[in-house]
């Protein structure tokens, strides 16, 4: 009996967003309009979509012009973020460019009066037999985009593809080695007004009581905004916009904070608080083995901030009851439906346009900033307005990624293999992005007259990779698990998303086991970890790493080597990271070795840039990164008091990529967290003979676990 073929579906956001007309179009001048709904944030992902675009339409890849993300004429794409660009946006455009190709071929065949099999396109321009031929732009008039995709479409065989599995350079990249203008904080408006907002240093504290005297007689003062607990300035002056809320600072006063935990206790506040138990997965053993003993470890990590290079910044603009505000916002649709909220405006009255953002993966200040500028813009009579934070405002007041408390329960037998394990997770929810809720996700949103309340973090749900859970369930052929999430109802600190959610955490505890038991056992750790692995796609990625470190060399006093490895999501890229540290006054990560599998390769240097950038990340989560507070307020506000990696302190990074056309792409940008956090780690046991479970590896916390082990 033959089994049906599945019935052909289009790209994910594709079907959300099926007219072809809004993804593609041709100008008269010989360019190609991409419009995508991703954005970019660094990652280099208008440079895939646009390798893409040139190969499915055969036009040079200069032809091709990718489109800003708008919420007046692009793709409905959600938010960029969870390394899915290009298995989303890239997929539905690869889609939407061999469609576009076929409706012009047949359009061509017409014209010329040849069949359509029989015609060429080269950089646009469409020939046959007899010396015939046409191009897209001769065409466009009379080829309509205004229809919806088609299921079943064929793209090209990635053998075909000219452009795509190659090394282009980023086509962002010039203007910021050159310095030109392209981030939102570097654009100015004409008739520009500059805006600040007066915010307490005292966590939960809301203000009562406002004098507006002094700040009245600063110079290029325009008004004072007050809302409710929220306040600002506009001037016509940066620095007047500083002098005027420097002055209104000094008349605020403000109401009693609410307590923060004890930060040198965080896995015991975590603990203690109400909670939402979830059991992520459980597996139950065939045969049931006696355990000889149970080996329990708890890992955590602090919350870590975004620390984007640049605070962030927004513009925002009234005409009448309508609203165009300019944003670094991942996500420009989520953000206006929750500026619709705030604002009581239809949400068609809102345009919400992404410019760059000078760095950050994650949900950090860019949302919040927005609708400063709009509560502010509101005073300023149809002028443009731009509010930038201060860093110590980005390092007070944006969201957070969530601390975590990870335990894990290894059953062993006699010859310590494992046959139980259970893993535990205590956290707050990763993720309060905009536009996700009844309620606005927005800080302003707080503070304003009628206030709505503070949204407490959710975890997505495991379809979409999880948030605190994310990557705890082992990838490892293990006899039985429970795995359980316990999200905190609570939220003392304000959280979100942080570049990998969950992962960076779940795969430090587990891999961080792993290790251990391999050193019980007496067995190499790489050998351990392929002898628990039946995905060769993983077993692949380990063994390249470890053939590109020349795993193991000879032990040398004050040196350390580790290993980590994780799929990201269980569903994404595959990554093994082998770390060489130093163990001498500090720890150095001298160098970091990486193999990943991304499936099908759209631009090879790209992907070496997110795993190269993603690992250099990692070391600084690992070794430096932690949110400082006492139990009023935040300390951390300065690159001196959450420090991160300087340059002088980047390792040597070496990534080798598995190629697989054969598979579909996945993003590369989160692949590399957990398993270079695990890999340095381990290192630290391989050079001292200590296990640190607490991040980030501090002197302090090395001579705590030798006290311990002592």
């Amino acid at each position: 009996m033959s089994v049906p073929s599945p019935v052909p579906k289009l790209p994910v956001s594709l079907a959300a967003n099926p007219k072809l007309s809004s993804w593609v179009r041709f100008s008269g001048e010989g360019g190609v309009a991409i419009s995508p709904g991703k954005v970019e944030i660094g990652q280099g992902i208008v440079t895939a979509l646009a390798q893409i675009a040139a190969d499915e339409l055969d036009v040079g890849i200069g032809r091709i012009e990718l489109i800003r993300a708008s919420t007046a004429a692009s793709p409905n794409e959600g938010v960029t973020s969870g390394s899915l660009s290009v298995q989303q946006s890239g997929r539905a455009l690869r889609h939407v460019c061999a469609e576009v190709r076929e409706r012009f071929l047949a359009a061509a065949s017409e014209r010329l009066g040849v069949d359509a099999a029989l015609l060429d396109v080269d950089d646009g321009t469409i020939s046959g037999p007899g010396n015939v031929r046409t191009s897209y732009w001769e065409l466009a008039g009379d080829v309509s985009l205004d229809h919806d995709a088609t299921a079943g479409v064929v793209a090209k065989p990635a053998a075909t593809r000219g452009v795509a599995g190659h090394s282009v350079q980023r086509v962002d990249i010039p203007d910021k080695v050159f310095a030109r203008p392209r981030f939102i904080h570097d654009c100015a408006l004409p008739d520009l007004a500059h805006g600040r907002v007066l915010r307490p240093d005292i966590a939960g504290a809301r203000l009562i009581a406002l004098d507006e005297t002094a700040a009245r007689a600063v110079p290029g003062l325009v008004a004072i905004v007050r809302d409710g607990g929220f306040a600002g300035v506009l001037a016509d002056s940066e620095a007047a916009a500083e002098a005027a809320l420097k002055a209104l600072r000094k008349g605020a006063t403000w109401s009693a904070g609410e307590p923060l935990p004890d930060e040198d206790d965080l896995a015991g506040f975590l603990k203690s608080q109400p909670v939402e138990t979830t059991v992520i997965d459980a597996r139950a053993a065939a045969t049931t083995k006696r355990a000889a003993r149970t080996l329990r470890r708890q890992y955590t990590r602090p919350y870590i901030a975004h620390a984007s290079i640049a605070p962030s910044c927004a513009m925002a603009r009234w005409d009448g009851d309508r609203i165009h505000v300019w944003t670094h916002s991942q996500g420009v649709y989520l953000l206006r439906a929750d500026l619709a909220i705030v604002l009581e405006l239809p949400a068609e009255n809102i345009v919400v346009e992404h410019m760059e953002g000078a760095g950050c993966y994650g949900h950090n200040a860019a949302d919040d900033v927005a609708l400063d500028a709009v509560l502010l813009a509101k005073a300023a009579s149809g002028r443009p307005v731009r509010v930038q934070w201060s860093r110590h405002d980005e390092m007070s007041h944006a969201p957070f990624g969530a601390a975590m408390a990870i335990e894990i329960e290894a059953d062993l037998d006699a010859d310590s293999e494992i046959v139980g394990w259970r893993h535990a997770i205590w956290s707050n929810g990763h993720a309060a992005r905009p536009g996700r809720a009844a309620q606005p996700a927005l800080l302003a949103a707080t503070e304003i007259a009628n206030p709505y309340p503070r949204m407490i973090s959710t975890n997505p749900p495991a379809a979409n990779g999880g948030g605190g859970d994310r990557n705890s369930v082992p990838l490892y052929d293990l006899p039985a698990w429970t795995i359980t999430s316990h999200r905190l109802l609570t939220m003392p600190v304000r959280t979100s998303a942080l570049r990998t959610l969950g992962g960076q955490g779940n795969v430090f505890a587990i891999e961080s086991i792993l290790d251990e038991i391999a050193v019980l056992r007496g067995e190499d750790p790489i050998a351990f970890r392929l002898r628990h692995l039946r995905d060769e796609r993983a077993s692949d990625v380990i063994r390249a790493a470890a053939r590109r470190a020349q795993w193991k060399p000879q032990k040398q006093s004050g040196i350390g080597h580790g290993v980590g490895f994780a799929r990201y999501k269980n569903t994404g890229a595959y990554c093994a990271a082998i770390a060489e540290i130093e163990g001498t006054d500090d720890i150095r990560v001298r160098r970091l070795t990486l193999a990943v599998d991304v499936g099908e390769t759209i631009n090879p240097d790209g992907v070496i840039n997110q795993i190269e950038g993603g690992a250099i990340q990692a070391t600084s989560w690992v070794l430096k990164e932690r949110v400082r507070f006492d139990r009023t307020h935040i300390t951390s506000t300065s690159w001196t008091d959450y420090p991160i990696l300087t340059f002088s302190e980047v390792p040597a990074v070496d990534v080798e990529i598995i190629q697989r056309p054969e598979f579909e792409p996945v993003g590369a940008g989160e692949a590399a967290h957990g398993p270079v956090t695990a890999a340095i780690a381990n290192a630290v046991f391989d050079c001292l003979g200590v296990r640190v479970r607490d991040l980030p590896i501090t002197r302090d916390r090395i001579i705590a676990a030798m006290e311990l082990a002592s």
